[in-house]
């Protein structure tokens, strides 16, 4: 089987890497670059441009290592609410040294990390003393009174000029971050600010996968980022300083375009004049130029969309977001003129369930074949559809038994009656660990289990909400998953 591919990675990498060297030699040689955005594990881009890498961004700077460090910025309020990274599960404190680690071990350079918005948190005192006994470097920038927009006092000694410089040595600076709102453009700025006063024209720039500026303003694609980003309410608008100064329609986002008078002043604060006539101009992304099947890559992100809607439904339930997500994410949907019913696997589960009486799921391999399964008193729904999807790919008979009742009953006594557990039926992770013991004695399960890797990017959807369980394996699988707001019955 074969995923069709809308994204050109290659391309990408090759065009993308040559932009960024473009543009550090307009600016004498030294660029602070934002990193926007996740510089690997990027599995949303995956998603909506199929045939783009999870890795793709982190690829393409290692084409760039020689010329480059990384800088990793933390906000202090983060790190003094323990702000937690919803797809690992892990703080964002945490997080910096998980990336300080990826980075080394992939051979680039980590200079520094720069704790931001500080005012004296012992939170972030703690982490910096952390940080320190381990090696690394460790940069406060300040709490500016009126930022952004108090520039008077922000390009003042009392304002950049506060903060600590961060010293670098290549002509590549990458500022990156956990996630949103860690003061990725004031580490830059501040930077620049201080540079020039050293007698160093360093230059800015940014990199933003999403919107991507030279498709229209409601592709999917595009659209797709709006439903990502729900709980910053980010925007998608058109670029009116980019088509006031060419008369070119591009895209770009709320916060980029509200905060660019603001940086307008920044610029000429610093240099005296802005090398950036638009949003648009500051930022170095290419995507655009690397779709090659355009269909393919609005299926995807309609997908896409629907997928964000169902997690928001989800969250929703659980207390975790105010109704306004979920809201925003439905009339996203009504924009793109779809429903759930776009994703084949939501009306295949939905069928099934109602003909069962019971929940069930449905997946999606690659080749369209939908597979379904649904729960009884052995299997839960996704543990059943699992077993029926490798043994369909295996080209096993639907009617033989992989795991018998025999070996099913062990395993359930124990969760119930050992361990007190209240759900006797096997789990995604159970049964294959199930299935792991039976190749011992049965080539079948052997069969079975090397199909596994053909689920990759395939397409699940389940009548009842997952548990952290079954979410954990889909994810190790690379399967998209979605599941209706219903909680499991015990």
């Amino acid at each position: 089987m074969f995923m069709k591919h809308g994204f050109d990675n290659e391309k990408y990498l090759k065009i993308q890497s040559e932009h960024i060297k473009e543009r550090i030699s307009k600016f004498g040689n030294k660029l602070y670059l934002e990193f926007g955005g996740k510089l690997f594990d990027d599995y949303h881009a995956s998603r909506v441009l199929p045939g783009f890498e999870p890795d793709s961004k982190l690829k393409m700077l290692m084409q760039l290592r020689d010329d480059a460090e990384i800088v990793i910025a933390i906000s202090a309020r983060d790190i003094e609410k323990n702000k937690v990274r919803a797809d690992l599960g892990i703080t964002y404190d945490d997080d910096v040294l998980r990336l300080r680690d990826e980075f080394q071990n992939r051979g680039l350079l980590v200079s520094a990390v720069c704790i931001t918005q500080y005012s004296g948190q012992p939170s972030a005192q703690a982490f910096r003393e952390r940080l320190e006994r381990l090696g690394i470097s460790v940069y406060y920038h300040y709490l500016i009174e009126g930022y952004p927009t108090n520039v008077d006092l922000i390009c003042s000694a009392d304002g950049f000029g506060h903060n600590e410089f961060i010293h670098t040595s290549r002509p590549l600076v990458v500022v990156t971050a956990p996630g949103p709102g860690s003061g990725k453009m004031a580490v830059c700025l501040s930077q620049l600010y201080q540079e020039n006063k050293n007698g160093v024209k360093a230059g800015y720039a940014k990199f933003e996968t999403f919107p991507i500026w030279n498709i229209p303003l409601k592709h999917p694609v595009n659209v797709a980022y709006e439903a990502a980003t729900a709980d910053l309410n980010d925007v998608n608008m058109i670029d009116p300083f980019h088509l006031d100064a060419y008369g070119v329609t591009t895209v770009n986002y709320n916060r980029d375009i509200e905060i660019f008078p603001v940086l307008n002043a920044i610029f000429e604060g610093i240099y005296g004049e802005n090398p950036y006539k638009s949003p648009t101009d500051m930022g170095v992304n290419m995507a655009g130029f690397c779709i090659c099947d355009d269909e393919v890559c609005c299926n995807a992100s309609k997908d896409e969309i629907i997928r964000r809607y169902y997690a928001a439904l989800c969250k929703y339930v659980q207390g975790r977001i105010p109704e306004s997500e979920v809201d925003k994410n439905a009339l996203l949907m009504k924009q793109m003129k779809i429903t759930t019913d776009f994703r084949r696997v939501t009306v295949a589960a939905h069928e099934r369930a109602a003909l069962e009486g019971t929940p069930a799921a449905a997946i999606e391999l690659e080749d369209g074949t939908i597979i379904t399964g649904h729960s009884s008193q052995l299997l839960g729904a996704c543990a059943a559809m699992l077993i029926n999807a490798i043994k369909h790919l295996a080209g096993i008979d639907h009617a033989i038994k992989l795991i018998s009742q025999k070996y099913i009953e062990p395993i359930q006594y124990t969760k119930t009656k050992l361990l007190h557990g209240n759900n006797p039926r096997l789990h995604t992770d159970e049964v294959l660990l199930a299935l792991s013991m039976l190749v011992l004695t049965d080539e079948n399960c052997q069969q079975a289990l090397e199909t596994l890797p053909l689920l990759k990017g395939c397409q699940v959807h389940a009548t009842t909400m997952l548990g952290e369980v079954d979410m954990k394996i889909f994810k190790k699988l690379g399967v998209d998953v979605t599941s209706d707001p219903m909680p499991k019955k015990k």
